[in-house]
């Protein structure tokens, strides 16, 4: 499973994993409860591997994002994503110092930290992003 067969869907807690694609859309599964349902192309979803992060000089992939969040936690799940703002606002200064304050938002933060930790609890590969950066440097 890498990022680009995990999704968020609007509206529903949590990350997917896509199983299997049919012409109305896609049968997920969830990486919190493993259950499995169709989702239709009407509802809006995200691509884990689409989506970067606003910083001043350019965006920061998503991937390269979990990959320094899993580095300084060793692996391990980092603070959880109900911590006051401050809190969520100062751990990720650590991690991507130079994001855009103005246009990243706190709700943001809260995301990219609770898909990070559903991922660790998922036991995801995080050395398979490190591949496909090295693809995508070749």
């Amino acid at each position: 499973m890498g990022l680009t067969k995990t999704i968020a869907i609007s509206g529903k807690p949590g990350l997917f994993s896509i199983i299997n694609q049919s012409k109305g859309g896609f049968l997920v599964q969830s990486l919190v409860d493993q259950k499995k349902f169709p989702v239709t192309q009407a509802q809006n979803i995200s691509v884990l591997n689409d989506i970067a992060i606003y910083t001043y000089d350019e965006e920061k992939p998503l991937r390269e994002v979990f990959l320094t969040m899993h580095a300084k936690e060793e692996g391990k799940a980092a603070l959880s994503h109900k911590e006051n703002n401050n809190k969520l606002v100062a751990y990720f200064s650590e991690i991507l110092p130079d994001f855009d304050q103005e246009r990243v938002y706190p709700s943001n933060i809260k995301k990219v930290i609770q898909w990070y930790n559903i991922l660790v609890t998922a036991e995801f590969d995080f050395s398979s992003l490190n591949e496909k950066e090295e693809e995508t440097a070749e």
